[in-house]
């Protein structure tokens, strides 16, 4: 059994993605499944359907777990609450409640600068990472305040050292930083335990990148001072485990940092 059995997460921008090398290719996917080998039952949201379905597969074939994926995209033109709320009853209806919410999922037109930013590539970003994590905090809140559940949301250092042609992203994830630092205020009287974590990890798009533009990566990603990138599911997927589990809820109200496998600094 592992530290999570029979717990319910909910992870935002969960599809399936894998690296050349076989491994987890995504934050979201590489957090599905340090959470799977912990015998979480999982709901997975993304706009992607086919992902979510590989995902699906793969990790109930391979860790014996229940996974519920639902199509939802939180954008400038939608019902937004409507769309997290369906997200939610499907969630109870099917596994009783929510134990862990993980706002992982963002978009945004990353390389414009901010003088040719148009409203809507801000949009673009602002609705689908801070405005998802405000709808899915609020709704999921009843149900985090019976469980004594987690909330874990994903900033950046984009937002931290002001990144070039980032200013949408930047800007959104430093509006998560404030509203997760509010949020572990408001709910560490409910025993719910809220953090933020600051990720650089190897990702199957920085993978086609280097790939496909090997001088513009040279230029614009730098590695990390501990020399590697982070694996998405063996140092930030676990980070998530272990920010879940009952050891680790005195470190309520703190803001995290995890850049390229440097570790947990409270």
């Amino acid at each position: 059994m592992g530290f999570l059995t029979g717990k319910t997460a909910i992870i935002t921008g969960a599809g399936r993605a894998v690296l050349s090398d076989g491994r987890c290719g995504s934050i979201g996917y590489g957090i599905a499944t340090a959470y799977a080998k912990e015998g979480v039952n999982l709901v997975i949201t993304g706009r992607n359907v086919k992902k979510l379905e590989d995902a699906k597969e793969e990790l109930e074939r391979l860790y014996g777990i229940k996974v519920l994926t639902i199509q939802a995209d939180v954008n400038a033109g939608a019902d937004n609450e409507a769309v997290v709320a369906n997200v939610i009853k499907q969630t109870v209806d099917t596994f009783g409640g929510i134990d862990v919410l993980i706002n992982n999922a963002q978009a945004s037109a990353s390389g414009v600068t901010l003088a040719e930013h148009t409203t809507e590539q801000f949009d673009l970003a602002l609705y689908s990472g801070l405005y998802a994590a405000f709808y899915y905090m609020k709704a999921c809140y009843p149900y985090l305040v019976k469980s004594k559940g987690t909330v874990i949301n994903f900033a950046s250092g984009a937002g931290l050292f002001g990144n070039f042609g980032q200013c949408a992203y930047a800007a959104a994830k430093e509006g998560i930083r404030g509203l997760t630092r509010v949020a572990a205020t408001e709910w560490a009287k409910d025993g719910i335990n809220v953090n933020v974590i600051c990720p650089l990890a190897w990702t199957a798009q920085l993978e086609q990148f280097e790939n496909a533009y090997p001088e513009a990566f040279k230029e614009n990603v730098k590695m990390p001072p501990a020399g590697h990138y982070g694996d998405s599911e063996l140092e930030i997927g676990r980070v998530c485990v272990q920010l879940a589990s009952t050891d680790f809820k005195y470190l309520t109200g703190e803001t995290l940092t995890l850049e390229g496998g440097m570790g947990l600094r409270p």
